[in-house]
Protein backbone atom coordinates (compact mmCIF):
# COMPACT_ATOMS: atom_id res chain seq x y z
CA UNK A 1 0.00 0.00 0.00
CA UNK A 2 1.43 3.37 -1.06
CA UNK A 3 1.12 6.42 1.17
CA UNK A 4 1.37 8.76 -1.81
CA UNK A 5 -1.06 9.37 -4.67
CA UNK A 6 0.54 9.37 -8.11
CA UNK A 7 -0.76 11.18 -11.18
CA UNK A 8 0.70 11.15 -14.66
CA UNK A 9 0.20 13.97 -17.19
CA UNK A 10 -1.50 13.49 -20.53
CA UNK A 11 0.38 14.15 -23.80
CA UNK A 12 -0.04 17.58 -25.36
CA UNK A 13 -2.02 17.81 -28.60
CA UNK A 14 0.44 20.37 -30.02
CA UNK A 15 3.14 17.66 -30.15
CA UNK A 16 1.19 15.29 -32.44
CA UNK A 17 -0.83 15.11 -35.61
CA UNK A 18 -4.55 14.51 -35.02
CA UNK A 19 -4.83 10.68 -35.14
CA UNK A 20 -1.43 10.25 -33.49
CA UNK A 21 -2.51 12.42 -30.56
CA UNK A 22 -5.68 10.38 -30.09
CA UNK A 23 -3.72 7.14 -30.03
CA UNK A 24 -1.08 8.52 -27.64
CA UNK A 25 -3.73 9.89 -25.29
CA UNK A 26 -5.47 6.52 -25.15
CA UNK A 27 -2.18 4.67 -24.68
CA UNK A 28 -0.92 6.80 -21.78
CA UNK A 29 -4.31 6.66 -20.05
CA UNK A 30 -4.46 2.86 -20.25
CA UNK A 31 -0.82 2.41 -19.19
CA UNK A 32 -1.21 4.86 -16.28
CA UNK A 33 -4.08 2.79 -14.94
CA UNK A 34 -2.26 -0.49 -15.61
CA UNK A 35 0.74 0.58 -13.51
CA UNK A 36 -1.30 1.79 -10.55
CA UNK A 37 -1.36 5.56 -11.05
CA UNK A 38 -4.40 7.17 -9.47
CA UNK A 39 -5.10 9.75 -12.13
CA UNK A 40 -3.76 11.96 -14.90
CA UNK A 41 -3.44 15.73 -15.22
CA UNK A 42 -4.85 17.35 -18.37
CA UNK A 43 -3.21 20.65 -19.30
CA UNK A 44 -5.19 23.63 -20.51
CA UNK A 45 -3.83 26.62 -22.45
CA UNK A 46 -4.44 28.46 -25.72
CA UNK A 47 -2.45 25.95 -27.80
CA UNK A 48 -4.02 22.72 -26.58
CA UNK A 49 -7.08 20.61 -27.31
CA UNK A 50 -10.07 21.04 -25.01
CA UNK A 51 -9.34 19.29 -21.67
CA UNK A 52 -12.97 18.33 -21.01
CA UNK A 53 -13.22 16.36 -24.24
CA UNK A 54 -9.98 14.62 -23.27
CA UNK A 55 -11.38 13.85 -19.81
CA UNK A 56 -14.40 12.12 -21.38
CA UNK A 57 -12.18 10.08 -23.67
CA UNK A 58 -9.97 9.03 -20.73
CA UNK A 59 -13.04 7.89 -18.80
CA UNK A 60 -14.15 5.91 -21.83
CA UNK A 61 -10.75 4.17 -22.08
CA UNK A 62 -10.26 3.35 -18.38
CA UNK A 63 -12.19 2.02 -15.41
CA UNK A 64 -10.84 3.99 -12.44
CA UNK A 65 -8.29 6.56 -13.65
CA UNK A 66 -9.14 10.02 -12.30
CA UNK A 67 -8.90 12.88 -14.84
CA UNK A 68 -7.49 16.05 -13.22
CA UNK A 69 -8.61 18.94 -15.42
CA UNK A 70 -6.59 22.16 -15.31
CA UNK A 71 -9.13 24.89 -14.62
CA UNK A 72 -8.43 28.54 -15.50
CA UNK A 73 -11.29 31.03 -14.86
CA UNK A 74 -10.56 33.00 -18.03
CA UNK A 75 -11.77 30.14 -20.25
CA UNK A 76 -15.38 29.60 -19.17
CA UNK A 77 -18.13 30.61 -16.73
CA UNK A 78 -18.21 28.64 -13.45
CA UNK A 79 -21.72 27.41 -14.24
CA UNK A 80 -20.40 25.74 -17.41
CA UNK A 81 -17.70 24.01 -15.37
CA UNK A 82 -20.24 22.71 -12.86
CA UNK A 83 -22.45 21.51 -15.73
CA UNK A 84 -19.53 19.60 -17.30
CA UNK A 85 -18.62 17.94 -13.98
CA UNK A 86 -22.22 16.86 -13.41
CA UNK A 87 -22.60 15.63 -16.98
CA UNK A 88 -19.46 13.47 -16.83
CA UNK A 89 -20.74 12.02 -13.55
CA UNK A 90 -24.10 11.25 -15.18
CA UNK A 91 -22.49 9.55 -18.20
CA UNK A 92 -19.72 7.61 -16.46
CA UNK A 93 -20.72 7.46 -12.78
CA UNK A 94 -17.22 8.69 -11.91
CA UNK A 95 -15.77 11.88 -10.41
CA UNK A 96 -13.15 14.20 -11.84
CA UNK A 97 -10.50 16.31 -10.11
CA UNK A 98 -9.86 20.01 -10.62
CA UNK A 99 -6.36 21.51 -10.82
CA UNK A 100 -7.07 25.17 -10.06
CA UNK A 101 -4.90 27.58 -12.01
CA UNK A 102 -4.79 31.32 -11.31
CA UNK A 103 -2.25 32.28 -13.96
CA UNK A 104 -0.84 30.83 -17.14
CA UNK A 105 1.33 31.91 -20.03
CA UNK A 106 1.42 35.71 -20.03
CA UNK A 107 0.83 35.93 -23.79
CA UNK A 108 -2.18 33.61 -23.49
CA UNK A 109 -3.74 35.92 -20.91
CA UNK A 110 -2.96 39.04 -22.94
CA UNK A 111 -4.52 37.49 -26.05
CA UNK A 112 -7.71 37.02 -24.03
CA UNK A 113 -7.49 40.61 -22.76
CA UNK A 114 -6.96 39.43 -19.19
CA UNK A 115 -4.75 41.95 -17.39
CA UNK A 116 -5.69 40.96 -13.84
CA UNK A 117 -2.74 41.37 -11.42
CA UNK A 118 -1.12 38.27 -9.87
CA UNK A 119 -2.73 38.32 -6.41
CA UNK A 120 -6.09 39.49 -7.78
CA UNK A 121 -6.14 36.41 -10.00
CA UNK A 122 -6.22 34.33 -6.83
CA UNK A 123 -9.13 36.39 -5.48
CA UNK A 124 -10.95 35.68 -8.73
CA UNK A 125 -10.08 31.98 -8.52
CA UNK A 126 -11.59 31.84 -5.03
CA UNK A 127 -14.91 33.29 -6.19
CA UNK A 128 -14.91 31.12 -9.28
CA UNK A 129 -14.34 27.89 -7.36
CA UNK A 130 -16.72 28.79 -4.55
CA UNK A 131 -19.53 29.20 -7.08
CA UNK A 132 -18.71 25.81 -8.61
CA UNK A 133 -18.65 24.20 -5.16
CA UNK A 134 -21.98 25.75 -4.18
CA UNK A 135 -23.65 24.69 -7.43
CA UNK A 136 -22.40 21.12 -7.07
CA UNK A 137 -23.49 20.70 -3.45
CA UNK A 138 -26.77 22.62 -3.25
CA UNK A 139 -30.17 21.18 -4.09
CA UNK A 140 -31.58 24.71 -4.11
CA UNK A 141 -30.92 27.65 -6.45
CA UNK A 142 -27.65 29.45 -5.69
CA UNK A 143 -26.99 33.18 -5.46
CA UNK A 144 -23.53 34.75 -5.16
CA UNK A 145 -22.50 38.39 -5.20
CA UNK A 146 -18.74 38.85 -5.52
CA UNK A 147 -16.19 41.23 -6.97
CA UNK A 148 -15.74 39.16 -10.14
CA UNK A 149 -18.90 37.03 -10.42
CA UNK A 150 -22.56 37.47 -9.61
CA UNK A 151 -25.28 34.86 -10.01
CA UNK A 152 -28.87 34.87 -8.82
CA UNK A 153 -31.11 31.88 -8.16
CA UNK A 154 -29.03 29.62 -10.42
CA UNK A 155 -29.72 25.89 -10.18
CA UNK A 156 -27.54 23.12 -11.59
CA UNK A 157 -29.11 20.31 -13.53
CA UNK A 158 -28.35 17.46 -13.70
CA UNK A 159 -27.57 17.44 -9.99
CA UNK A 160 -24.32 15.83 -8.90
CA UNK A 161 -24.53 12.82 -6.52
CA UNK A 162 -22.69 13.58 -3.28
CA UNK A 163 -20.41 10.56 -3.72
CA UNK A 164 -19.07 11.99 -7.01
CA UNK A 165 -17.94 15.41 -5.81
CA UNK A 166 -14.64 16.48 -7.39
CA UNK A 167 -11.31 16.69 -5.63
CA UNK A 168 -9.65 20.11 -5.68
CA UNK A 169 -5.94 20.80 -6.19
CA UNK A 170 -4.21 24.13 -6.63
CA UNK A 171 -0.89 24.77 -8.35
CA UNK A 172 1.28 27.52 -6.87
CA UNK A 173 3.85 28.46 -4.26
CA UNK A 174 3.17 32.13 -3.49
CA UNK A 175 1.49 33.24 -0.26
CA UNK A 176 -1.62 34.08 -2.29
CA UNK A 177 -1.67 30.52 -3.64
CA UNK A 178 -1.30 29.03 -0.15
CA UNK A 179 -4.08 31.23 1.26
CA UNK A 180 -6.37 30.33 -1.64
CA UNK A 181 -5.73 26.60 -1.25
CA UNK A 182 -6.60 26.83 2.45
CA UNK A 183 -9.78 28.82 1.74
CA UNK A 184 -10.98 26.33 -0.89
CA UNK A 185 -9.84 23.21 0.99
CA UNK A 186 -7.66 22.34 -2.00
CA UNK A 187 -4.44 20.35 -1.96
CA UNK A 188 -1.47 22.57 -2.84
CA UNK A 189 0.85 21.32 -5.60
CA UNK A 190 4.31 22.89 -5.75
CA UNK A 191 7.37 22.56 -7.93
CA UNK A 192 9.79 21.39 -5.26
CA UNK A 193 13.27 22.65 -4.58
CA UNK A 194 16.04 20.11 -3.93
CA UNK A 195 15.40 18.07 -0.75
CA UNK A 196 18.35 19.74 1.00
CA UNK A 197 16.50 23.07 0.76
CA UNK A 198 14.08 21.69 3.36
CA UNK A 199 16.77 20.28 5.65
CA UNK A 200 16.60 21.44 9.23
CA UNK A 201 12.98 22.48 8.92
CA UNK A 202 11.40 20.75 11.86
CA UNK A 203 8.84 21.63 14.46
CA UNK A 204 5.70 23.68 14.35
CA UNK A 205 6.80 26.20 11.72
CA UNK A 206 8.38 23.70 9.33
CA UNK A 207 7.47 24.08 5.67
CA UNK A 208 5.10 21.25 4.69
CA UNK A 209 5.07 19.73 1.23
CA UNK A 210 1.69 18.21 0.43
CA UNK A 211 1.78 17.88 -3.35
CA UNK A 212 4.70 18.15 -5.75
CA UNK A 213 5.20 18.11 -9.51
CA UNK A 214 8.37 16.51 -10.86
CA UNK A 215 9.61 14.40 -13.72
CA UNK A 216 11.19 11.04 -12.93
CA UNK A 217 13.68 9.20 -15.09
CA UNK A 218 14.81 6.13 -13.16
CA UNK A 219 16.46 2.98 -14.48
CA UNK A 220 18.30 -0.04 -13.10
CA UNK A 221 21.65 1.75 -13.20
CA UNK A 222 22.85 5.33 -12.98
CA UNK A 223 24.52 5.51 -16.39
CA UNK A 224 21.51 4.17 -18.29
CA UNK A 225 19.23 6.75 -16.64
CA UNK A 226 21.55 9.65 -17.44
CA UNK A 227 22.14 8.50 -21.01
CA UNK A 228 18.37 8.53 -21.55
CA UNK A 229 18.03 11.91 -19.82
CA UNK A 230 20.62 13.59 -22.04
CA UNK A 231 19.14 12.01 -25.15
CA UNK A 232 15.65 13.22 -24.36
CA UNK A 233 16.64 16.64 -23.03
CA UNK A 234 19.73 17.85 -24.91
CA UNK A 235 21.23 21.22 -24.01
CA UNK A 236 20.50 23.77 -26.72
CA UNK A 237 21.28 27.46 -26.98
CA UNK A 238 17.80 28.10 -28.39
CA UNK A 239 16.18 26.44 -25.39
CA UNK A 240 18.36 28.36 -22.96
CA UNK A 241 17.42 31.69 -24.56
CA UNK A 242 13.70 30.74 -24.52
CA UNK A 243 13.94 30.00 -20.81
CA UNK A 244 15.66 33.33 -20.11
CA UNK A 245 12.94 35.19 -22.03
CA UNK A 246 10.15 33.29 -20.25
CA UNK A 247 11.68 34.10 -16.86
CA UNK A 248 11.80 37.81 -17.69
CA UNK A 249 8.10 38.05 -18.53
CA UNK A 250 6.73 35.60 -15.95
CA UNK A 251 5.13 36.79 -12.71
CA UNK A 252 5.02 33.25 -11.35
CA UNK A 253 6.68 32.70 -7.95
CA UNK A 254 7.59 29.10 -8.71
CA UNK A 255 9.18 30.04 -12.04
CA UNK A 256 11.39 32.62 -10.35
CA UNK A 257 12.34 30.25 -7.52
CA UNK A 258 13.23 27.33 -9.77
CA UNK A 259 15.20 29.60 -12.08
CA UNK A 260 17.61 30.29 -9.22
CA UNK A 261 18.35 26.58 -8.74
CA UNK A 262 21.49 25.06 -10.20
CA UNK A 263 20.91 23.15 -13.42
CA UNK A 264 22.35 19.99 -11.90
CA UNK A 265 24.49 19.09 -14.88
CA UNK A 266 28.01 17.74 -14.79
CA UNK A 267 29.35 20.15 -12.19
CA UNK A 268 30.08 17.38 -9.70
CA UNK A 269 32.06 14.16 -9.87
CA UNK A 270 28.78 12.26 -10.08
CA UNK A 271 25.57 13.76 -11.47
CA UNK A 272 23.06 14.78 -8.78
CA UNK A 273 19.60 13.20 -8.75
CA UNK A 274 17.74 16.53 -8.74
CA UNK A 275 18.22 17.93 -12.26
CA UNK A 276 17.11 21.31 -13.60
CA UNK A 277 18.49 20.82 -17.13
CA UNK A 278 15.13 20.38 -18.94
CA UNK A 279 13.67 23.40 -17.14
CA UNK A 280 16.70 25.59 -17.87
CA UNK A 281 16.43 24.74 -21.57
CA UNK A 282 12.66 25.32 -21.83
CA UNK A 283 11.85 21.65 -22.48
CA UNK A 284 9.55 21.19 -19.50
CA UNK A 285 8.38 23.18 -16.47
CA UNK A 286 9.41 20.99 -13.57
CA UNK A 287 12.61 19.56 -12.08
CA UNK A 288 13.58 15.98 -12.89
CA UNK A 289 14.85 13.23 -10.61
CA UNK A 290 17.37 11.13 -12.55
CA UNK A 291 19.37 8.09 -11.49
CA UNK A 292 19.15 4.43 -10.60
CA UNK A 293 16.09 3.19 -8.75
CA UNK A 294 17.58 3.48 -5.27
CA UNK A 295 19.04 6.94 -5.90
CA UNK A 296 15.70 8.29 -7.11
CA UNK A 297 13.79 6.48 -4.35
CA UNK A 298 16.05 8.02 -1.70
CA UNK A 299 15.38 11.50 -3.09
CA UNK A 300 11.63 10.90 -3.18
CA UNK A 301 11.74 9.57 0.39
CA UNK A 302 13.04 12.97 1.54
CA UNK A 303 9.95 14.64 0.10
CA UNK A 304 7.63 12.05 1.65
CA UNK A 305 9.24 12.65 5.03
CA UNK A 306 8.40 16.35 4.65
CA UNK A 307 4.72 15.48 4.31
CA UNK A 308 4.36 14.92 0.58
CA UNK A 309 1.34 12.71 -0.13
CA UNK A 310 0.75 13.54 -3.80
CA UNK A 311 2.98 13.68 -6.86
CA UNK A 312 2.01 14.76 -10.37
CA UNK A 313 4.58 13.39 -12.82
CA UNK A 314 5.69 14.99 -16.07
CA UNK A 315 4.38 13.57 -19.36
CA UNK A 316 5.54 9.94 -19.72
CA UNK A 317 6.80 8.71 -23.08
CA UNK A 318 6.85 4.93 -22.65
CA UNK A 319 5.58 2.03 -20.58
CA UNK A 320 9.12 1.51 -19.25
CA UNK A 321 9.10 5.02 -17.83
CA UNK A 322 5.82 4.38 -16.01
CA UNK A 323 7.02 1.01 -14.74
CA UNK A 324 10.32 2.32 -13.35
CA UNK A 325 8.67 5.43 -11.89
CA UNK A 326 6.11 3.33 -10.03
CA UNK A 327 8.90 1.11 -8.70
CA UNK A 328 10.93 4.12 -7.51
CA UNK A 329 7.96 5.45 -5.56
CA UNK A 330 7.26 2.01 -4.11
CA UNK A 331 10.85 1.82 -2.82
CA UNK A 332 10.67 5.40 -1.50
CA UNK A 333 7.47 4.56 0.35
CA UNK A 334 9.11 1.51 1.92
CA UNK A 335 12.14 3.59 2.96
CA UNK A 336 10.00 6.34 4.50
CA UNK A 337 7.70 4.04 6.46
CA UNK A 338 10.06 1.23 7.34
CA UNK A 339 9.63 0.09 10.93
Amino acid sequence: MMNINLFTTTPQSVDFEGPDFLNELKKIARLSEKHGFRGTLIYSDNRLADPWTQAALIMNETKTLLPMVALQPVYMHPYTVAKKIATLALLYNRPVAMNLIAGGFINDLKALNDNTPHDKRYDRLCEYTEIIQKLLTSSRPVSYDGEFYTIKNLKLQPELPSNLLPEYYLSGSSEAAKDTAARLNATLIEYPQPPQAYAGENGENARKLVGIRVGVLARKNHKEAWDLARERFPNTREGQLSHILATKVSDSEWHKTLSTQEAGEEQEEREPVYWMGPFKHYQTFCPYLVGDLDEVASEIRNYIEKGCSLCVLDIPVSEDELKFTAEAFKRANEMAFAK
